[in-house]
């Protein structure tokens, strides 16, 4: 049997792959489970600098998998505890201070848009589709699109999306600000491969470069909303602080003075 999810981590990359391409990576029970066990453990691995999420097949997520809702969830709160599953994953990515970026190829709908918004760094490809989609079934959004689609966008854009069936346009989410970039190629299949090549650039850049501070600045802007603003205030004076300290920090900090000493002399 083909696993749900497929988890690699190689030189401090952990690549994690939605794996149903049948299905466009939409989240069963097995991949619900997956998810969450999966990221929850890639977190807490010392030895993980960066995460790089991506999707098997012709499309990154669709969301939930409304075919199996219909034929093997028998009511609300089957649902509602499966969502509280996949949201424990999702918890695990966006309070880590570990940079995560997307490979986000194909489609991306309903709680696939949630998935994204897990990227603090999102690719897609210029053929990709991206939108909400919950009402054209009578469901409300769910993991973690009312939570973040907002905060990527703004409120009038996020009402926008959820309240009706428009998808945007690879051009549409860079210009609104929910993916950073769109890349180009002759086809479908070459597309997604530049979407991939393309993330692995990005986490290559975090991972060569200090990937601990890049991972505490992801952490201050996305707990922020926790914090009053002279909370915030605080915790970026400690965290400086803190990385100062860092002796990955003391080299980097120490060759920008010496090169500057010699521009002046």
């Amino acid at each position: 049997m083909t696993a749900p999810l497929l988890c690699t981590v190689t030189d401090g990359l952990a690549r994690i792959t939605l794996n149903r391409p049948q299905r466009l990576n939409a989240f069963n029970s097995e991949l619900a489970h997956a998810w969450a066990e999966t990221t929850t453990a890639v977190v807490a691995d010392p030895s993980v600098g960066v995460i790089l999420l991506e999707g098997a097949g012709p499309s990154f997520c669709a969301g939930g998998d409304v075919l199996d809702m219909a034929q093997s969830m028998g009511s609300g709160a089957e649902i509602t505890a499966l969502a509280g599953v996949i949201n424990s994953g999702i918890r695990a990515l966006v309070e880590s201070p570990i940079p995560v970026v997307a490979a986000a190829h194909g489609t991306t709908a309903g709680g696939g848009l949630g998935i994204l918004l897990c990227s603090d760094y999102a690719i897609v490809g210029s053929n990709s589709k991206l939108g909400s989609l919950y009402a054209n079934i009578g469901l409300t959004p769910d993991l973690s699109v009312s939570a973040q689609l907002a905060r990527a966008v703004g409120e009038r854009r996020a009402l926008q999306l959820v309240l009706q069936d428009r998808l945007l346009s690879a051009e549409e989410a860079v210009e609104w600000g929910l993916v950073a970039e769109a890349v180009d190629a002759e086809d479908a299949a070459a597309i997604a491969a530049a979407v991939r090549e393309r993330a692995e650039a990005v986490a290559a850049f975090w991972l060569q470069g200090a990937y601990r501070a890049y991972g505490e600045a992801k952490r201050l802007i996305r707990s922020q909303p926790a914090r009053s603003f002279a909370e915030q205030l605080s915790e970026e004076a400690r965290m400086i602080g803190t990385s100062f300290d860092r002796a990955e920090a003391q080299a980097r900090v120490a060759a920008f003075a010496a090169a500057s000493a010699a521009r002046r002399s």
